[in-house]
C-alpha cells in the first residue's frame, strides 16, 4: 500500500500512481437522481469508480492500492459547464480584457497598457467592455479609437459578443461605409450623419470577421490546450462547447488521439460552418474515451439583451420602436432545426428574448412531431427571458433550458430597463421551470462570463452578485436549493450532454472524475460559496490540475 500527499503527484497526461487508487479522509457529496449522497472515500481503477464507502475504508485491507490523503477537504463530482466557448476563452486569455472597464477611456486606456507589455502583429483584438457599466449608457464610437490607433485595425468585443466596436482603419479593411447595408439579422450603428458609429451588432459583425486573419493550426491547438488547462483549474471536468467550426472538432478530435485532452468536451456544431451540411451527413461521433464527442448542433435565433439585439414580443422599455433581432427567416431557421433532427442530432438553439424563444418553442414543436425526435433532448440555450405562458412547453416537449446563473446577476441592473417590470416574471426563471418540471443545465457561457462553476452556484442559491447584491436576492422567489445547484453543474448537466450514464455523480461504473475543494459546498455561509477554490481536478483518473497554494 503507497501512500501519497495530493501535492507530491506529478501532473500529467497518463495515471501517476498504480491502477488502483484510493481516496480517503474526504467529506464527498453526489447529487444522484435529485438525492443528497455523502461519503468518506472513493477507489478507483483507471478511468472508472469502482467503489464508493460510506464509512471509513478499513486502509489495511487495500493491498496494492494507492492511498491519498485527502485531508479532509470536499470531494464533489467533477463540475460541468453546460455552455461555454473553449476558443473564445483561450483567445480572451491572449488578448486585450476589458471586462469591468469602467468607461469608454477606461477602456482605451486598458487597450494602450497591453499594446506597450504586448508586442502587436496586425490586429489589436480584445473583448469585454459593457456600455451599461459605464455612467453614459451609451455604445462607444470609432472616434476614441482613432485618436489611439489610427493605423492598427482594432476589434474590440462586447461581453456578450453581440456587438463589435471598431476603428475606422477597420470599417475601410473591411468595407463599410455609410452606403453599406447590414446583413439580414445584423445592424450597422449610424451616428446623425449617416456615418458608421463603429458599433456592429450581431450578423453585421461578420462583415469585419471576414477580414481578420485566422489561426493556424498550431496557434488553434495551442489555444485550445491552454484553454482547457485553465478550465481545470476551475474544477471544471466537462464543457459543452457551444457553436465550433469543422477546423476547432479536427483540432480537438486530434488532440484526443493524441491523448492530450485535459478535460471532456462536448461540442455543438456551428450551422455557421460552411461544411455544416457534410458533417450533418457524417453522423455524430464520439472517442472511445469520451473525451470527445459530437453529437449536437448550436443554432442562434437572436441577440443579447445588453446590446438589445434579443428579440421581444414587445418594443424595448428604453428603446420604442425596437424589438431586437432574429438572425434568421422563420422559414430558415425552421430548415436548421428540422435538418439537424433529421440527422440524427441534439439541436441546441440559442435564444433570450420571449420571441425569439417563442418562435424556437414553435419550430421544436412541429420538428420534434416530425421527426419523432424527443429522446435526442433538444435544449434552448439561455431560455434567459421566456413569456409565462411558455414555460410549461419545456417539459411538454422534452426541452432542456440551458441556463447561465451568472447572466441573472450581472444583467439584474439592466433587465429591468430593457423589458420593464412585468416581463421580468419571466426572466431568468429557473424555479418556474423546475416547478414545472423541466430540466435545467447549469454553465456560464464563458468567456462572457467567468467559468469559475462556483461563482454559478453562488449565483444559483444567492441571485446576488459577489458583492451580496441584493440582501435578499434579485427576483429572489427564483432561487435553487444548494442540492438543484450542485445538480444543475452535475447530473442534470451529464443528461444534457447524453453522458449521465457515465459522468455527472460519484457512482461505481462511471467515469473517475472529480475535484477536491477548500470549503465545504453544503456547509459554507451562502455569501460565501463563490470564495472556494479548487485544489485538485480528476478526469478519468488522471490528475490534471493540483492548485500549488494548498499544501496537500
Amino acid at each position: 500500500m503507497k501512500r501519497l500527499a495530493i501535492g507530491l503527484i506529478a501532473l500529467c497526461c497518463t495515471p501517476s500512481w498504480a491502477e488502483t487508487a484510493l481516496i480517503h479522509n474526504i467529506q464527498g457529496y453526489s447529487v444522484n437522481n435529485g438525492q443528497l449522497q455523502t461519503f468518506s472515500a472513493v477507489k478507483f481503477t483507471d478511468d472508472k469508480i469502482e467503489q464508493v464507502y460510506i464509512d471509513k475504508p478499513d486502509l489495511a485491507l487495500e493491498k496494492g492500492v494507492t492511498i491519498i490523503d485527502g485531508r479532509g477537504k470536499t470531494l464533489l463530482p467533477g463540475l460541468i459547464d453546460a455552455h461555454g466557448h473553449v476558443l473564445g476563452y483561450g483567445q480572451s486569455l491572449q488578448r486585450v480584457d476589458l471586462v469591468a472597464t469602467q468607461s469608454e477611456l477606461d477602456a482605451i486606456s486598458r487597450a494602450q497598457s497591453f499594446v506597450k507589455q504586448t508586442p502587436l502583429q496586425g490586429w489589436l483584438l480584445g473583448r469585454g467592455w459593457n456600455q451599461e457599466l459605464w455612467d453614459s449608457k451609451t455604445f462607444p464610437t470609432k472616434t476614441s479609437l482613432d485618436k489611439v490607433f489610427a493605423d492598427t485595425p482594432v476589434a474590440f468585443g462586447r461581453i456578450d459578443g453581440h456587438a463589435l466596436w471598431v476603428n475606422s482603419k477597420t470599417l475601410q479593411l473591411a468595407g463599410i461605409t455609410a452606403a453599406t447595408k447590414a446583413p439580414e439579422g445584423g445592424e450597422i450603428i449610424l451616428d446623425s450623419q449617416g456615418q458608421p458609429t463603429g458599433v456592429l451588432i450581431d450578423n453585421a459583425m461578420n462583415l469585419v470577421y471576414e477580414v481578420i486573419p485566422g489561426m493556424t493550426a498550431a496557434q488553434l491547438e495551442s489555444t485550445l490546450v491552454t484553454a482547457m488547462e485553465s478550465l481545470a483549474s476551475y474544477g471544471l471536468t466537462s464543457v459543452h462547447d457551444a457553436g465550433v467550426s469543422i477546423d476547432n472538432i479536427n483540432t480537438y478530435q486530434a488532440l484526443a488521439k493524441a491523448n492530450a485532452m485535459p478535460i471532456r468536451i462536448n461540442a455543438m456544431l456551428s450551422v455557421e460552418d460552411p461544411q455544416y451540411a457534410t458533417y450533418l451527413a457524417k453522423g455524430p461521433f464520439k472517442t472511445a474515451d469520451n473525451m470527445f464527442k459530437m453529437d449536437s448542433v448550436k443554432i442562434s435565433a437572436d441577440g443579447a439583451l445588453g446590446s438589445r439585439g434579443a428579440s421581444l414580443l414587445a418594443d424595448y422599455s428604453d428603446q420604442h420602436g425596437h424589438k431586437g433581432l432574429m438572425l434568421y427567416s422563420n422559414d430558415k431557421l425552421a430548415e436548421l432545426i428540422l435538418e439537424s433532427m433529421t440527422a440524427g442530432f441534439q439541436v441546441n438553439t440559442h435564444a433570450i428574448g420571449d420571441n425569439a424563444n417563442k418562435v424556437v418553442l414553435d419550430n421544436y414543436q412541429t420538428a420534434i412531431a416530425k421527426t419523432k425526435s424527443p429522446t435526442l433532448r433538444h435544449r434552448v440555450e439561455h431560455a434567459q427571458i421566456l413569456e409565462v405562458s411558455d414555460i410549461n412547453r419545456f417539459a411538454e416537449l422534452g426541452v432542456i433550458a440551458s441556463i447561465q446563473a451568472t447572466h441573472a446577476t450581472s444583467d439584474k441592473n439592466m433587465a429591468e430597463n430593457r423589458l420593464g417590470k412585468a416581463r421580468l416574471a419571466g426572466a431568468y426563471a429557473w424555479r418556474k421551470l423546475l416547478n414545472a418540471n423541466a430540466r435545467i443545465a447549469n454553465g456560464s457561457d464563458f468567456p462572457v462570463e467567468s467559468p469559475n462553476p462556483y461563482f454559478g452556484l453562488h449565483a444559483s442559491v444567492t441571485r446576488q452578485d459577489r458583492d451580496n447584491q441584493p440582501l435578499d436576492g434579485w427576483l429572489s422567489a427564483e432561487k435553487l436549493t444548494r442540492i438543484e445547484a450542485l445538480d444543475s453543474f452535475t447530473l442534470s448537466a451529464a443528461y444534457a450532454g447524453h453522458q449521465e450514464t457515465i459522468i455527472g455523480s460519484i457512482e461505481v461504473g462511471k467515469k473517475a472524475d472529480f475535484i477536491l475543494v477548500s470549503d465545504d459546498y453544503f456547509e459554507v455561509e451562502p455569501e460565501d460559496i463563490w470564495r472556494s477554490k479548487v485544489i485538485s481536478t480528476w478526469v478519468n483518473g488522471r490528475l490534471v490540475y493540483q492548485n500549488s497554494q494548498f499544501d496537500m
